[in-house]
């Protein structure tokens, strides 16, 4: 979670030396080469079915939107909310998107959730000090975007149940890859020569600790504990990336992006029904 946490913040430092599909590239290129001895390892197969790599297909276009609005908005405004305001408004978002097309049903605690959660983003984005210059800028909007776009991602991803997760996500990091260079980036363009031992620091720190390995300590740990009681973790990332975020970047952390991140994360704990210790009973 706190490798997942950084990455809000490698990415901010990458913006300044790579645009977005460069760094599409770097990430899931280096992190899909890492995943091989892992996949062996685990003694899973690469075997995938004509499904679920049609599915991979379609969810790569949503991963590559995802990726974008990511990155821009992280790049024009600060990691700190990036990770506080994507990764507490994703669970919510994902709730509302399947309620829409009535997979989950909505009960009077949810809608009580859902207000508190509403609460909790416009505090993040501090409406209250009516500032509207500060809240209607681009970056906001780029957060919003990723935070929609990812339970797209997470959804279609989820229609595959015959190949194992981490195979289907290598698959799903080989098609963006080959998308991203056939469509958005030229590989001959990359000037090489201007990257300097901080640029490669972020990126081994982006791809083999923040996805290669902490993709595969959070599947392992869905094995091990359970997909409930592994996603509670979750609620670490945020605060692993305010903290980060003042640590490395040197960011002040206002007191209502604090504020709100708590009261989203209280919001998506109703929603999901998340238990934190074992012996607490569900809502």
């Amino acid at each position: 979670m706190i490798a997942w946490g950084a990455s809000w913040v490698n990415v901010k430092v990458l913006s300044s030396y790579i645009n977005e599909f460069e760094m599409v590239f770097f990430r899931f290129f280096i992190t899909a080469i890492t995943m091989i001895p892992i996949i062996i390892f685990l003694r899973k197969s690469f075997k995938i079915d004509l499904k679920s790599l049609l599915i991979v297909v379609v969810t790569s276009i949503a991963f590559i939107a995802y990726m974008k609005y990511f990155f821009l908005g992280t790049k024009f405004g600060t990691a700190s909310l990036a990770g506080a305001f994507v990764t507490t408004l994703i669970p919510i978002n994902t709730f509302l998107i399947l309620a829409l097309f009535k997979v989950k049903k909505i009960c009077r605690g949810d809608i009580f959730a859902l207000v508190l959660g509403g609460i909790g983003v416009l505090t993040m984005l501090n409406i209250w000090s009516f500032g509207l210059n500060k809240i209607m800028v681009i970056q906001n909007l780029y957060f919003i975007l990723a935070s929609v776009l990812w339970p797209i991602v997470t959804i279609l991803s989820s229609k595959s149940t015959k190949v194992s997760p981490i195979v289907f996500t290598f698959y799903l990091y080989i098609i963006t890859v080959i998308f991203d260079v056939i469509f958005f980036m030229d590989i001959g363009q990359i000037e090489f020569n201007k990257f300097d031992s901080i640029f490669w620091l972020n990126i081994f720190i982006l791809t083999i600790i923040g996805t290669t390995f902490a993709n595969t300590v959070y599947f392992l740990g869905i094995e091990k504990l359970g997909a409930s009681q592994a996603s509670s973790f979750i609620f670490l990332v945020p605060f692993a990336a305010i903290l980060l975020s003042a640590i490395f970047l040197k960011e002040t952390i206002s007191i209502s992006i604090v504020v709100g991140t708590i009261l989203t994360l209280i919001s998506v704990k109703i929603l999901n029904n998340i238990k934190f210790f074992k012996g607490e009973k569900s809502g």
